[in-house]
């Protein structure tokens, strides 16, 4: 289990690349050949990452002794963890009713602790890896979509002023994730998120000479920063009522004593769901990810699909013993987290259907999507979660590429109004997009169709009660996306070509990267199978490999999470919902049915159409109300502060110095030392014209007073002497 022990290589290696790229790239292999080191890179540490995933089952399928946590007879497992951590993980069979799915024998991760970071005030600071079937699970997925990124992008910003810039930060953001995902604690953890936040912020500025682009840019950012407030609090929160930073520890604990800390765990769940909400596009801090298209396309498939959006859910999931004792969903039928997920997956929908920029609607549909992973988690439905982080990675990166793609041949405009009849000039890049599609909107038997269903059944059934709120939201989403995702492939692909010039397929660079991602779009939903599926081929030993694998059991069954059994109902419902999207809006665009024209003829639609046109305000909210209120009292007393105090103090010194100066120029310079000068200028004109007299001209005269003159003089020498 060598990987597993030293995956700290994972993300060292791309920020080695990020290091060299910056400092030496340019130099020694030129601005334009820059991308082979960023690309070299992210290929190694993706097959480390096929290593880690590869090790990670063996260690399931064969565990060693120092491995597995032994079932003993009160229910509880004697932890043997690889590093003697402060482990102390409880397990339930299978049988009990409890913890349906999980084995007997329950793997621990292997949690390794490299050195002391710091200490401060007797306390140390470690770091370290937690590598665990989570963990592996997110360095394929960021591995995978950031290396077709590298390479799709060599094409798509080829000529870019700031291509070495560009390769440097994506190879730094794809370290920043992957040091994020395998935290050994919660101040690592905080340190990965605020790096993923700093690169997303550069990319997403990337052209920043575009104030749009500035302005999207700073928006992520600072949005980002008030959830963090409600992250640190969080973290603090854990500590005071564990005593430690290691995840490895909270989630033990949690786990072997669930409800011991309920309150402190509730307020620690809220303050981090403001974290979530930030950093995962959640209702209401949501409002920067779609400006975040501002960015270059790959940078935005890159952010969307595996590494800055979906950090939050990422979070949920490895502390999930937080959450889940914290808001009681194992007890309740309502909380925080389901509520929040599933408005804003119902929202972020409805908001697809208002755009015109194809990157925005997908944008609207991450939020959605997000949204939706979010509820799995508020319901209990963990790998169903986690199953549909995987499977969306895949076929969003695609949508996304697929964008850029079109962008690319459509003369760099995103909007869909014009574009239009590409099918017959981008058959590859079309075909990508319709698979893809079909994936996102859950038709049988791609990929989304499986991992949706999951979530579904998780909010009908949930642990101890249902959500039937959240399934009917679930429900009404599910038609949705099939709905507004149908929308896009008709302006963008069918009728009649509405741009300029002469659109053309994209080069191999760019279309391969989309059938390697379409193809796991259709097969993503092979690696979490339920068992019926798989029975009449012999093969249930298949099923739920991500339950299998990925799932924290450890912790989880601690807490008594269980997992439904699978529902043909539930699974014909999902499939009728998105068929009947997909119908719905066939017949609205291929077929002129339906009510064309309605938000000019009633002032309701127009009403709710110009509601979501607006993004239900909630920019006009934030800017011009709440930060306008803030800033417009600030701004009209610094403006008085100038007036009347910095402009009136130096007013009243610059009169102060006029009258001065008019005083030392009228009393000084003019009185005194003029008139002192003029005196004596007139002193002396005086003596000289006395003295002109004497000047005759006469020798006589001279004579005469040279003698009297010595004769005066002889008189005093005889007197003085």
């Amino acid at each position: 289990m060598w990987m597993l022990e030293n995956a700290f290589l994972i993300p060292l290696i791309p920020a080695l690349s990020f290091a060299v790229i910056l400092f030496f790239g340019k130099r020694f292999i030129g601005a334009d050949r820059v991308h082979v080191i960023g690309i070299t890179a992210v290929s190694l540490i993706w097959v480390l990452s096929l290593v880690a995933a590869f090790q990670w089952t063996q260690r399931v399928e064969h565990p060693s002794p120092d491995a597995i946590a032994q079932i003993s007879a009160d229910g509880h497992g004697d932890d043997h963890a690889d590093d003697g951590d402060d482990h102390a993980g409880a397990a339930m069979d299978s049988e009990s009713g409890h913890g349906g799915g999980h084995s007997s024998v329950l793997i621990s991760p292997v949690v390794t602790t490299y050195s002391k970071w710091w200490s401060n005030g007797g306390v140390d600071f470690a770091v370290g890896t937690h590598v665990d079937g989570l963990t592996v699970l997110l360095l394929v997925v960021v591995a995978s979509i950031s290396l077709l990124v590298h390479i799709y992008s060599t094409e798509y910003v080829k000529g870019d002023r700031r291509y070495v810039h560009y390769y440097a930060f994506l190879s730094l953001f794809t370290a920043a994730m992957l040091f994020f995902v395998m935290a050994q604690n919660i101040v690592q953890l905080v340190v990965g998120w605020e790096l993923v936040g700093v690169c997303s912020f550069g990319l997403i500025g990337h052209w920043w000479e575009e104030k749009p682009n500035t302005d999207a840019a700073l928006k992520a950012f600072l949005t980002n920063r008030v959830g963090d407030i409600g992250l640190l609090v969080g973290m603090i929160v854990l500590w005071g009522t564990f005593g430690t930073f290691s995840i490895d520890g909270i989630n033990a604990a949690i786990s072997a004593s669930p409800g011991t800390q309920h309150l402190a765990l509730l307020v620690a769940a809220c303050c981090l769901m403001a974290a979530v909400a930030s950093k995962s596009g959640q209702f209401p801090l949501h409002t920067w990810l779609p400006d975040a298209m501002a960015g270059p396309t790959p940078v935005s498939a890159l952010i969307h699909a595996a590494t800055m959006v979906v950090a939050g859910v990422y979070m949920i999931a490895r502390l999930y013993p937080v959450f889940y004792d914290g808001f009681s969903i194992g007890t309740s039928s309502i909380n925080l987290m389901a509520l929040i997920g599933g408005f804003t997956a119902l929202m972020g929908a409805g908001l697809a259907f208002a755009q015109w920029d194809i990157k925005k609607v997908l944008a609207y549909s991450t939020v959605s999507q997000l949204g939706y992973m979010v509820m799995a988690l508020g319901v209990g439905a963990w790998t169903a979660a986690i199953f549909h982080l995987f499977t969306h990675a895949f076929f969003k990166a695609c949508l996304f590429l697929g964008a850029g793609s079109v962008s690319h041949a459509a003369h760099h405009t995103f909007d869909m109004r014009k574009m239009g009849g590409l099918k017959k000039f981008m058959p590859q890049t079309y075909w990508t997009f319709v698979i893809a599609t079909l994936a996102l909107s859950g038709i049988f038997p791609f990929a989304g169709f499986w991992s949706k269903d999951e979530i579904l059944l998780g909010a009908k059934v949930g642990q101890q009660n249902g959500y039937p709120l959240m399934l009917i939201f679930g429900c009404a989403v599910a038609f949705m996306t099939a709905a507004y995702m149908t929308r896009v492939v008709w302006y963008t692909f069918h009728g009649e070509y509405r741009g300029h010039g002469h659109p053309h397929e994209s080069p191999k660079v760019m279309t391969v990267p989309l059938w390697i991602l379409a193809g796991m779009a259709v097969v993503g939903g092979a690696f979490n199978l339920p068992g019926p599926v798989l029975e009449p081929f012999g093969l249930e030993g298949l099923a739920h490999r991500v339950q299998t694998y990925a799932e924290p059991s450890v912790y989880l069954s601690g807490l008594g999470l269980s997992h439904p059994d699978p529902s043909l109902s539930m699974a014909l419902i999902g499939l009728g919902l998105a068929l009947s999207g997909i119908i719905v809006t066939y017949l609205y665009f291929w077929r002129k049915m339906g009510p064309h024209g309605l938000t000019e003829r009633n002032k309701y639609a127009k009403a709710g159409y110009t509601f979501l046109e607006n993004k239900y305000y909630l920019d006009y909210l934030y800017n011009d109300i709440i930060v306008a209120s803030i800033k417009k009292p600030i701004a009209n007393g610094a403006n008085w502060f100038n007036q009347n105090v910095l402009d009136k103090a130096v007013n009243t010194a610059g009169e102060s110095a006029r009258d001065s100066g008019r005083w030392i120029y009228k009393w000084i310079d003019q009185g005194a030392i003029d008139g002192s000068v003029n005196a004596a200028a007139r002193g002396a004109d005086a003596s000289g014209e006395g003295l002109r007299t004497i000047q005759s001209g006469k020798v006589q005269n001279y004579g005469q007073l040279l003698f009297g003159a010595a004769a005066v003089l002889a008189i005093v020498f005889v007197i003085v002497i």
